[in-house]
């Protein structure tokens, strides 16, 4: 015998075939907007946790910033120190030096045949005037000057012949160059 079916398979077959599509299609959608929700979520913590590294380093940066600001303060401090312990040592090596000087220059003067009346020292120049009994004095006096150890050079200004208590004396002006100290 032979069968007849009236009922529309194909069509329902079609019809089952667009709804699975459909189906399909929406479960690709939702599959796929979970997958932007989860990779949005995954993106959304990490630039949370890089943010908040972000703000950890700039604390950190903000006190090691701080540190170097202290340490350039005691850099300039320890220059500023150095710069007056210099200028202290300088101060005490040459403490005693016009004494030294006073003391030789005191040596180098013939006691007999001249004194000195005046010293005066600007700088590197020391203004020697005094009275000796004559000429050879004052140029013996000048080569002694010469080999003492605080002078470099020495200079005659000039000498005047002067009466000085009824004897003739010579009157002069030396200007002596002083030899530079550390």
């Amino acid at each position: 015998m032979i069968r007849i079916n009236l009922l529309p398979y194909r069509e329902m077959e079609k019809q089952g075939t667009f709804l699975r599509g459909i189906i399909l299609l929406a479960g690709s959608f939702v599959f796929f907007l979970l997958v932007l929700v989860s990779v949005y979520l995954y993106i959304d913590l990490s630039s949370g946790d890089l943010e908040k590294k972000i703000r950890e380093a700039e604390v950190k940066l903000v006190v090691l910033n701080k540190k170097v600001g202290d340490t350039e303060g005691f850099k300039r401090d320890k220059k500023v120190m150095e710069q007056k312990l210099a200028v202290i040592k300088s101060l005490e090596g040459n403490r005693l030096l016009p004494f030294q000087m006073l003391d030789e220059l005191n040596l180098l003067v013939p006691v007999k045949d001249m004194w000195l009346e005046k010293l005066n020292q600007a700088g590197d120049d020391l203004r020697i005037e005094g009275m000796a009994r004559n000429n050879d004095v004052v140029a013996r006096f000048m080569k002694s000057l010469e080999k003492a150890s605080f002078i470099q050079t020495v200079d005659l200004l000039g000498t005047m012949e002067k009466e000085f208590s009824g004897v003739k004396l010579q009157q002069f002006s030396l200007v002596c160059v002083l030899k530079k100290r550390l």
